[in-house]
């Protein structure tokens, strides 16, 4: 379903021989992501914490970039190379509600994501992307989840969500309009779907993948699939309550 409030323009997307930087790769959506990618001629880049896998899988990505939170400087010269970064890696410490639960998923979840972010805000400042005969901008898609609005029966994981999705909607508030033009930001907000964290997930990840590639090619920057009608009118209002709360507040960056 479209969302008026989270398009600032409509422009039709194709990835047929574009590179595309997946983080938590290795996840059910991310799998699923990178499957319906490659379906449409992608080049695909699997980011990963853990050792990258030693077999070739024909529906995986093509490499793997094994990077740490808290290390994002190093991905430079890797995050130079895609049009798409998708921003996917999380955990869910699901019922840990301790310090060390909230600091590693406040790290993880939200601050790795936000950091990722401004690094590959600034490598779009210098890059111009042509794909097709046109300049093209380059692409920042960030997984937020339905938690940032809804419960996941995870108070931390909700939190750390929570900050993620303010964190992007304050940035694409305030951001300069010449730098809109040089790098799309899209926030992903998803129902649950079917993984290892969550077996009793309502939707298929393949299902949710190739509605979010379907939505990001029909241009919407806020792109939700979810099986909750709630969240198709609550979370449009929010992110455009917050836009003009935080223009109202900003004062240019520069």
């Amino acid at each position: 379903m479209p969302q008026a409030g989270g398009m600032d323009q409509l422009t039709p997307t194709t990835y047929q021989n574009r590179c595309i930087g997946i983080t938590g790769a290795s996840g059910t959506l991310g799998c699923a992501l990178t499957r319906s990618f490659r379906a449409r001629g992608a080049e695909v880049v699997g980011l990963t914490h853990s050792s990258p896998p030693q077999i070739k899988d024909d529906e995986g990505p093509h490499r793997w970039i094994s990077w740490q939170c808290g290390d994002e400087i190093a991905l430079d010269g890797d995050l130079a190379q895609f049009d798409v970064l998708v921003l996917n890696h999380g955990i869910n410490p699901k019922g840990g509600q301790s310090p060390e639960d909230v600091n590693r998923a406040l790290e993880i979840n939200a601050l790795s994501s936000w950091r990722l972010m401004q690094r590959y805000e600034e490598i779009s400042r210098c890059n111009v992307r042509k794909h097709q005969g046109r300049e093209t901008p380059m692409e920042i898609w960030i997984n937020t989840s339905e938690a940032e609005i809804q419960p996941a029966v995870s108070p931390v994981y909700e939190i750390s969500k929570r900050l993620l999705g303010q964190l992007v909607s304050l940035r694409g508030a305030t951001r300069p309009a010449d730098e809109r033009n040089q790098l799309v930001i899209r926030k992903l907000v998803l129902g649950p779907f079917r993984s290892d964290l969550n077996p009793i997930g309502i939707m298929d990840a393949n299902w949710v993948a190739n509605q979010v590639l379907n939505q990001a090619s029909w241009g919407l920057r806020l792109i939700i699939v979810t099986p909750n009608p709630l969240t198709y009118l609550l979370m449009p209002v929010t992110e455009l309550g917050r836009r003009i709360y935080s223009r109202i507040l900003s004062r240019p960056d520069r």
